[in-house]
Order: C-alpha cells, then sequence, then structure tokens
C-alpha cells in the first residue's frame, strides 16, 4: 500500500554511490572504529580522529591521520606497550582502507593530547562533528 503512494522521482545518488560523505571523513570513521572495537571501554568517546593528509598519486593513497585523545593516560593507552596497539589499529585500518578505495594505501598515525577539546565548540567542528 505505502508503495502504491510514494511519487516517482529519478534517483538523487548514483546507482554506485555509497555514501555522500568525502574520501577523508570515511578515513578517520575507519581509524576511529578500529579504535573504538579494540579499546572498547578503557578510552570511552574521548577520542576523535582528523586526517591530516589525504593525498593520491598513481600509486598509492597517503594517509596521515592524528588521534586526539584528552588525557596523557589515554595516549599511553591508545599507544599501548610498544606500540602494539597503535600498530594493530593502523593495520587493521589500512586493510579495510584498501578495500574501500581499491588502491594501496600508506596510513600513518600519531596520537597527540587535546585537553578538553570535546567540550571546546571549535575544536568539535575542525573534527568534523557539526552540522
Amino acid at each position: 500500500m505505502i508503495l502504491a503512494q510514494l511519487p516517482e522521482a529519478e534517483p538523487i545518488f548514483d546507482e554506485d554511490q555509497v555514501t555522500d560523505r568525502s574520501s577523508r571523513f570515511m578515513a578517520a570513521e575507519i581509524v576511529r572504529e578500529k579504535l573504538m572495537r579494540r579499546l572498547g571501554a578503557e578510552v570511552p568517546y574521548q577520542l576523535s580522529v582528523e586526517v591530516e593528509h589525504f593525498e593520491q598519486d598513481d600509486k598509492m593513497l597517503k594517509i596521515s591521520a592524528i588521534i586526539w585523545v584528552e588525557r596523557q593516560g589515554q595516549k599511553a593507552i591508545v599507544i599501548g606497550k610498544q606500540g602494539a596497539i597503535l600498530k594493530s589499529v593502523g593495520s587493521d585500518a589500512r586493510k579495510d582502507m584498501e578495500l574501500l578505495f581499491e588502491q594501496k594505501v600508506f596510513l600513518k598515525l600519531w596520537v597527540k593530547v587535546k585537553t578538553g577539546w570535546s567540550d571546546d565548540e571549535r575544536a568539535l567542528r575542525q573534527f568534523g562533528y557539526s552540522e
């Protein structure tokens, strides 16, 4: 019944278009997802990922991203013992990005502390959390 009531129109998006978000946004979200899955409740939503550099050439896609946390202790948790967690997150994220972007990806990740970023409207806009 509902289908009969809907007006017909041309598609808004191309048939093969998956999202209306940018590739930079998708790269940041892949890293953030891997962090959430790996860390669970250890760093509860007090981190953000900002893609600083996104360059595509003939051979590969080069991405540099900063993982922002609010406290020094969170930085240590994200990095892990001898960098193990950061390395694992980076490797898993790179594999997903290669599938998404259909090419080789070189991914560099840094972890930095920015106290109070989650309460700072300007920082939230910078990290893409605005309308």
